[in-house]
């Protein structure tokens, strides 16, 4: 295992328990840094914080003002930030022929501008060079029926990390993303455990699991550690890069054509499909 001793971490996106922040922020802690989690949620964010030793700052991440602060409280804690990691992430569903402003900005806010905000801000602290590390989705390199917004969201969260490894490397920052394709977190655990969905997703994934939110966590330590990359988006997938997500028609109750998929997700929870019927 990496040692981080005497290293600072932030990650943002980090209260729900189960969840690929929460991981990463466990994972950089037993590894010996000191961690400040930030999300919107402070309660769960705070028994994170106390598990760990580190400190919750209550942050929105779509929030400009909410980024800074949970910057600068990392600063004023220990004093400097060496690894900065956006998990952080709004599930948002619908077809390009119902978008509307209104679903259009909620894909971006967090998903991508926040992103940038962060990068930005936590960039402006890194006096000793460092890595930052922004979690994307596979959504955004293969397409998966409801996701467009958000598939679309995290493609230029991937723009925005080669733009950064170039403006900031001469800092000796590094800025690499990470591509999920499927995670078993608090997210999205009742959409894989639905009865024959979770099997469907990994048929496609060459070592015959679904990703667990360890397995994302792995791969965040090494990039955090002194690796020589930056400017790369790698896939954490188990292989499932080189197949496809499943098809609407391929998912348990699944109508055969894309007109009848509004049925299939609900929108007020945003949690993912459900059976038809």
């Amino acid at each position: 295992m990496r040692n981080f001793e005497g290293q600072v971490a932030v990650v943002l996106g980090a209260s729900a328990e189960g969840g690929t922040g929460w991981a990463i922020a466990e994972a950089l802690a037993k590894a010996g840094a000191k961690v400040v989690v930030g999300a919107r949620s402070y309660e769960p964010l705070k028994r994170l914080a106390d598990k760990i030793g580190g400190l919750a700052v209550r942050c929105d991440g779509g929030s400009e003002a909410d980024i800074t602060a949970l910057a600068e409280a990392a600063i004023a804690a220990y004093g400097r930030i060496d690894i900065a990691v956006n998990s952080a992430a709004t599930p948002t569903l619908g077809l390009i022929n119902e978008a509307t402003p209104e679903l259009m900005m909620q894909a971006v806010q967090v998903n991508f501008i926040g992103m940038t905000y962060f990068v930005r801000d936590m960039a402006a602290r890194m006096t000793n060079g460092g890595s930052m590390i922004l979690i994307s989705s596979m959504t955004a390199t293969h397409p998966l029926q409801p996701h467009f917004a958000y598939a679309c969201a995290k493609a230029a969260t991937e723009c925005l990390v080669k733009y950064a490894a170039q403006e900031f490397g001469p800092q000796g920052i590094r800025v690499n993303g990470i591509r999920i394709a499927t995670s078993v977190s608090d997210m999205a655990g009742d959409f894989f455990n639905t009865p024959g969905v979770g099997e469907q997703f990994a048929r496609e994934v060459p070592l015959g699991r679904l990703g667990q939110p360890e397995d994302i966590a792995d791969a965040a330590l090494w990039l955090a550690g002194p690796a020589y990359v930056s400017g790369l988006t790698i896939d954490v997938s188990g292989g499932n890069q080189m197949n496809r997500f499943p098809f609407l028609s391929d998912l348990p109750g699944a109508d055969k054509s894309y007109e009848g998929s509004a049925a299939l997700y609900d929108r007020e929870q945003g949690l993912g499909y459900k059976p038809a019927g």
